[in-house]
C-alpha cells in the first residue's frame, strides 16, 4: 500500500479527440504513475512521493475498439470498408470485447492509483457503474445491472427489453487504472449494427437521447457524471 494517500484528482477534458491520441495521452499518465510507484519502493517512507490521479473526459470520432481477449469476428464489417463509414479500428490492451465510440458519447478514462482509494477491482467497476446509474436517475431514467454482465442497462430485469447504455472496459497494473467507460448520450446507435457489442448478440443498445426522445445537453450530463464519480470515490478535485 501507499504510505502517502493522495485523493487529489485532476480533471482533464480533451474534447473530441482521435482515439489513438487519447490512448497515447492516458498511457503516458499511466506510465508516470507507475514510475513514481516503482521509485517509492526503494525509498524510505519519509522520502516517498504521492501518486497522481486523473479523470479524462473526451469524445472520439467513429471508432471500434477490441479488448485483448475479444473476438475479431464480432466486427461485422470488413476492415477495408471502415473508411466508407468514416470509422477506424484498434485492438487494444483493456479487458472486454468489442465496442464503439463516437460523437455524442461521453468517454471517461480514470487514470488513478487505486491504492489512494481502495484495492478492489470489483468495487472499482461497480462504482463506475453506480456513477452512471445515479446520473441517469437525475434525468428520470431508471437503470441498473445484469448479473455477470459488465456495464449499465435499461430494463435490466427484462431479458427481452434490456439494452446497454454504458460499456466498461479497463486495464490495471500495480493498482493503476487505464481505459474506462463509454456512456451513450446523443450517440448514433446505427454504428453498433456493424459489431456484436461486447460480444453479446442478444442485447440491444440505448442512448439517453433515445430514452428521453430528445437531444441532450452533453456538457450538463458530463458535470453530473463527474459529480457522482467524485462523490462515490471520495475524490478531491484539483485544477
Amino acid at each position: 500500500m501507499n504510505s502517502i494517500i493522495n485523493r487529489k484528482t485532476e480533471v482533464i477534458d480533451l474534447g473530441l479527440i482521435e482515439y489513438s491520441k487519447a490512448w497515447d495521452y492516458q498511457t503516458k499518465l499511466f506510465e508516470q504513475i507507475l514510475e513514481v510507484k516503482k521509485k517509492n519502493r526503494d525509498l524510505p517512507e519519509l522520502e516517498q512521493k504521492p501518486t497522481a490521479n486523473h479523470l479524462i473526459f473526451c469524445e472520439h470520432p467513429h471508432v471500434y475498439t477490441l479488448g485483448k481477449s475479444g473476438n475479431e469476428r464480432n466486427l461485422l464489417i470488413p476492415k477495408e470498408r471502415l473508411g466508407d463509414i468514416n470509422a477506424t479500428y484498434f485492438h487494444i490492451n483493456r479487458g472486454g470485447d468489442i465496442t464503439y465510440h463516437g460523437p455524442g458519447q461521453i468517454v471517461v478514462y480514470p487514470v488513478i492509483d487505486m491504492e489512494n482509494f481502495f484495492t478492489d477491482i470489483h468495487k472499482y467497476m461497480r462504482l463506475l457503474e453506480e456513477a452512471v446509474i445515479l446520473t441517469l436517475k437525475e434525468y428520470g431514467v431508471a437503470a441498473g445491472r445484469i448479473n455477470d454482465l459488465t456495464g449499465v442497462w435499461i430494463d435490466p430485469e427484462d431479458a427481452e427489453k434490456s439494452r446497454k447504455i454504458c460499456a466498461l472496459g479497463v486495464k490495471t497494473s500495480r493498482w493503476v487504472t487505464l481505459h474506462g467507460l463509454a456512456f451513450n448520450i446523443n450517440t448514433d446507435l446505427s454504428y453498433f449494427k456493424h459489431i456484436i457489442p461486447c460480444g453479446i448478440d442478444s442485447k440491444a443498445v440505448a442512448s439517453m437521447a433515445m430514452e428521453l426522445d430528445t437531444i441532450q445537453d452533453l456538457e450538463q450530463i458530463k458535470r453530473s457524471l463527474l459529480k457522482n464519480i467524485v462523490s462515490l470515490f471520495e475524490m478531491e478535485i484539483v485544477t
